[in-house]
């Protein structure tokens, strides 16, 4: 799947509330090393690194353009690409393990979960937040797209399929492993220009998978439906502008 920064932060100020939000829950204060996997363009690394002036921060992405953008916003910091799933198996342990808006993306969260605890050391935390909008319009309307189109032999069986658990398994999966543990669902709702905005939104995340598996022809067609759909399920205010609801799920987990 490929991933643009610039499409991506031509919405940063919200999407950097979330880890604003999810880097202010973090208990713990003594962080001499802090990692932010899945680290994106680098706006979340930045909130990390701000909070913890004195660690070595770092970052991982598995997008070579998300990489350069984070490297030229903190040429101070290290960051690698690198598969979280495969990272996650490495050796080394941190004090601060943050995952922003990425976990959505990597499989088998019954194996991946545990093994980001194991990668922290005592009285460390891992913090998470994941999207947790698979049932708003924006999102239903991708899969009905996708699925009733002349395409919809590319999108057969979890082709696109984003991993977003409730707040249970995940409580379930971690509560008796750590010393501490907080889980809680918040709504961010977005004002945004116009309908087309919402497209643009997406077409920077959730709508990646769908538009890398069609042709160049294909594509404006795709869209073409999908802005269509978004204009009737967010109906805009006497100015244009539309509010965006965003659910997302946090977990912050101690060692």
């Amino acid at each position: 799947m490929t991933w643009s920064a610039a499409q991506y932060t031509k919405f940063e100020d919200e999407r950097t509330r979330p880890p604003r939000d999810l880097i202010a829950g973090i208990p713990t204060t003594d962080v001499k090393s802090a990692v932010d996997i899945g680290c994106g363009p680098g706006n979340s690394t930045e909130l990390l690194r701000a909070r913890y002036p004195a660690a070595t921060v770092s970052g991982v992405d598995s997008s070579a353009d998300m990489i350069s953008a984070a490297r030229k916003r903190l040429p101070e910091l290290s960051f690698d690409l690198a598969d979280i799933t495969t990272w996650a198996a490495t050796p080394g342990t941190y004090d601060v393990i943050l995952a922003n808006a990425a976990l959505q993306w990597v499989p088998d969260h019954e194996t991946l979960l545990p093994n980001l605890t194991n990668k922290l050391n005592p009285g460390g935390t891992l913090a998470v937040q994941i999207p947790h909008n698979a049932d708003e319009p924006a999102h239903r309307l991708m899969r009905e797209i996708a699925a009733s189109g002349p395409w919809a032999a590319k999108f057969t069986g979890d082709a696109v399929r984003m991993h977003r658990p409730d707040a249970n398994f995940y409580w379930a999966l971690l509560h008796a492993r750590l010393a501490r543990l907080d889980v809680w669902r918040t709504t961010y709702y977005h004002p945004l220009a116009n309908a087309a905005a919402i497209v643009e939104w997406f077409k920077g995340s959730g709508l990646r998978p769908y538009l890398d598996r069609l042709s160049d022809d294909e594509r404006p067609d795709f869209l073409a439906r999908y802005t269509a759909g978004v204009a009737a399920a967010y109906p805009a205010f006497a100015d244009g502008s539309v509010l965006m609801p965003m659910p997302r799920l946090f977990v912050v987990a101690t060692r």
